[in-house]
């Protein structure tokens, strides 16, 4: 998946919300089928979603839709309307283990050949907010069509109700769980993994804190649920020109000894050797894509 830094939730039924993310900066919009819609609305909802990926198929933003999930008598509906061109991937809710997975790639699958599209178009993103998911997370991260996964962690949500732990600004609670996250996905191969999400709309100096622990511990974007936030995550997920000029100065310093024969140079006080090139190629290619894009 493309690193998205800022995915913004937009609800379903509103779609003159979803230009109003793209003007807020956003990289990608989570058009919600799922918590953001009535039930009353939920037919409205799928039209309206269908409608905005039409529409803003070629835009500047990735799409991604949160469906409802397989426990509910509506998941069939909503992937048969939303699987079509310019969607870039489902949001997956209240998923407990990678059966879960398989079943929502076969449904994807179907989609695309009715709409004649490629088949593996479209991704999946498993949102981890139930205990089994995360005790699963490592096959998960390997089921088919996942191409990033949503660590949660938000303020008494389904997280914390189903872990049953205290929130804290801090995060020390979850700090293994994001971590588990972390690591399955990396393991899994995956590039980009996000984390959902700050709830406090107001408090933007705790959103700055937090999106910083998280880019920290390995997260590459956050789910967001108010425009005024999207800022704050493209800043603190987006390698700063300072940082990766200092990248280009390391490559340049490593390959300029690997041609006097060097395996190790030192750069800045510091001893690099591949390992550091590597990495900061990784960063590098990650930063120029986001550019290249939005």
């Amino acid at each position: 998946m493309k690193p998205f830094r800022s995915l913004l939730f937009v609800p379903g039924h509103k779609p003159s919300w979803a230009d109003k993310a793209i003007r807020a900066g956003a990289h990608a919009l989570i058009l919600d089928l799922e918590d953001a819609v009535p039930a009353s609305a939920k037919e409205e909802g799928r039209a309206a979603v269908a409608a905005t990926i039409d529409r803003l198929a070629d835009g500047p933003a990735g799409l991604v839709v949160r469906v409802n999930p397989l426990d509910t008598d509506l998941f069939g509906k909503d992937i048969a309307a939303v699987v079509r061109r310019g969607l870039t991937a489902l949001l997956l809710p209240k998923v407990y283990g990678r059966d879960d997975i398989v079943a929502f790639d076969a449904l994807v699958t179907a989609a695309e050949i009715d709409r004649g599209l490629p088949r593996g178009s479209v991704g999946l993103i498993p949102s981890l907010e139930t205990a089994r998911s995360l005790s699963h997370v490592d096959a998960i991260a390997t089921a088919p069509r996942v191409v990033s996964l949503m660590a949660a962690a938000a303020k008494d949500a389904d997280i914390s109700r189903e872990v049953g732990f205290r929130w804290s600004a801090a995060g020390l609670e979850t700090l293994y769980l994001r971590s588990k996250v972390v690591l399955a996905a990396r393991s899994a191969g995956l590039d980009h993994i996000v984390l959902g999400l700050w709830q406090d709309v107001q408090d933007l100096q705790g959103l700055r804190a937090f999106a910083e622990a998280n880019r920290d511990l390995g997260f590459g974007g956050q789910v967001l649920i108010h425009p005024s936030h999207v800022d704050t995550a493209n800043e603190i997920y987006t390698p700063s020109d300072a940082e990766l000029e200092r990248l280009r100065r390391l490559v340049a310093a490593y390959e300029d000894g690997a041609r006097q024969g060097q395996g190790a140079v030192t750069f800045d006080g510091e001893h690099i050797d591949l390992a550091h090139v590597q990495s900061a190629l990784s960063i590098l290619a990650a930063a120029g894509q986001t550019e290249g894009d939005h």
